[in-house]
């Protein structure tokens, strides 16, 4: 099928369930669009089960469509720029502390907690995974994502300390996960062993090259951004930045998901405030608001439509349900502990772990990052794993965060 094509369905669908959620179903439009387009993957399932074969038509569509390139290579320097835009510098360099160890600490203990627990699960069932399958699985599940929680947590009402805690972690953490993934399967695929330098080197020029690229490419667009008072002008040179920063972060071998929020942060705060007029903010936050919208419909029905490339065998849906548990606790102890340490010097509202491990949305990347395994590394048992735990953190965790919040929340931070 024509991209042109491909793009043309799932915008129909997207439009069609929006509105039937909008309607009828009044949910979080992100959850109501992936709990119907899961539903009707279920559908043509198990209408294919029945003798009707329009499934096959529904896998050739599915399979049509790069998930792992469309939304690493795609869709996601748009929706990283466009929840960075909105989030406030000063908040988040009064959480900075909290926020880096959650981002860097917390992705590195919950892929070895994960993974050393799956592979027990492993052992125990005879899954035939290897130590290196299970870290991969622990590196790509480990991360919230931050189009899922910034998403949900805007109407979730959590206090404003936690909210921008839990934000800031989720825009930086999946850049560090995806580059812990990269280091993790570089390792496996090249056969070289594990080289302490060689890792160290390559997570500081993706880490921190990252961020410098996006600050050296963010503070170009400002001063271009300063120079100019024209909102066309100056909309046509943030939609630059996103697309130009990341093709270049990528090029360089590079974090583009944190080049990107690093940009989006700069121009946000400083572009937002000292190079902007009235007109032209207000046109550029329509402008990203409307893509953010566009992108996560497309987005969160993809996820639902992906259950149609899963191997539904019984073992592998059985070591799904576990891996949810699994990446709770591993989340829980991976904050935990960080928080036990530092509250002694800064504040954590009483529930803080509790909520924070249940806000900790999985998403897209998580199963973009499983879609990009090669087959030798047991990709459809991992690839079902992943989409457990990602279904079950949108539907459950998503529509019941707000309660967790309810119960546990009290700001006193």
């Amino acid at each position: 099928m024509e991209p042109i094509h491909t793009i043309a369905v799932l915008i129909t669908v997207a439009a069609l369930f929006a509105y039937v959620n909008y309607r009828y179903i009044r949910i979080h439009s992100s959850i109501g669009l992936m709990l119907m387009s899961l539903l009707m993957s279920i559908l043509l399932i198990a209408l294919d089960r029945f003798g009707i074969p329009i499934r096959l038509y529904a896998d050739i569509f599915v399979g049509s469509i790069n998930f792992s390139k469309v939304l690493l290579e795609g869709m996601l320097g748009f929706l990283l720029f466009a929840g960075a835009l909105h989030v406030n510098l000063n908040d988040l360099t009064k959480y900075k502390i909290e926020i880096a160890v959650f981002a860097t600490l917390g992705v590195l203990s919950s892929t070895f907690i994960v993974g050393y627990f799956v592979y027990g699960i492993s052992l125990v069932m005879n899954l035939e995974l290897r130590v290196i399958d299970c870290l991969l699985f622990g590196a790509l599940i480990s991360p919230t994502d931050p189009i899922a929680v910034l998403s949900i947590m805007k109407k979730a009402g959590a206090p404003k300390s936690l909210e921008v805690k839990i934000a800031g972690e989720s825009l930086f953490n999946d850049g560090i996960g995806v580059v812990v993934f990269l280091v993790i399967l570089d390792t496996a695929v090249s056969g070289k062993g594990v080289c302490v330098e060689h890792i160290m080197l390559l997570f500081a020029k993706e880490v921190i090259g990252g961020a410098v690229l996006g600050f050296a490419a963010g503070y170009i667009a400002y001063r271009m951004l300063k120079s100019v008072n024209d909102y066309q002008v100056e909309v046509l040179i943030t939609l630059a930045l996103v697309m130009g920063g990341y093709a270049l972060a990528s090029a360089c071998h590079m974090s583009g998901p944190i080049a990107i929020v690093v940009a989006g942060l700069l121009i946000g705060n400083h572009g937002r405030q000292m190079a902007m007029s009235d007109t032209t903010r207000e046109h550029l936050d329509m402008f990203w608001e409307l893509i953010d919208e566009i992108l996560n419909a497309l987005l969160f029905v993809l996820i639902g439509l992906e259950v149609l490339v899963l191997t539904l065998q019984g073992k592998y849906l059985i070591a799904g349900v576990i891996a949810v548990p699994v990446a709770l606790v591993a989340r829980m102890i991976s904050l935990g502990i960080p928080v036990l340490i530092i509250k002694r010097w800064l504040d954590f509202i009483p529930g803080a772990v509790r909520i924070m491990t249940w806000g900790g949305l999985r998403g897209g990347i998580s199963v973009a990052l499983a879609l990009s395994l090669p087959d030798s590394f047991n990709r459809d048992l991992i690839l079902t794993m992943t989409y457990a735990v990602v279904v079950f953190s949108i539907l459950v965790q998503g529509m019941t965060i707000k309660r967790m919040i309810v119960k546990y929340g009290k700001d006193n931070a």
